[in-house]
């Protein structure tokens, strides 16, 4: 299977495959670095390009899809006493 890369962000990537979907759309995948590996590997299956330009314009939003519990969304205004 090939990729082709829409946009990478950090230790992530946004792609599609060389492959459509049995409803004829493209295979959307965010792909995350592996530095043991030094490779990307898949990380999330997209649903659909709504939520793909989501992830992209939302960097914490794609945290937050992160199986491996990357922070997100942290309320860097809260003061702790």
């Amino acid at each position: 299977m090939k990729y082709t890369t829409i946009v990478t962000q950090g230790q992530y990537r946004f792609v599609h495959t060389d492959e459509k979907l049995w409803n004829g759309k493209l295979d959307l995948r965010i792909q995350k670095y592996d530095g043991y590996t030094n490779r990307y590997k898949d990380m999330y299956l997209l649903d659909n390009a709504e939520q793909m330009y989501t992830a992209i314009e939302d960097a914490e939003y794609t945290k937050w899809l992160d199986p491996e519990g990357v922070p997100c969304y942290l309320d860097t205004k809260k003061k702790y006493h």
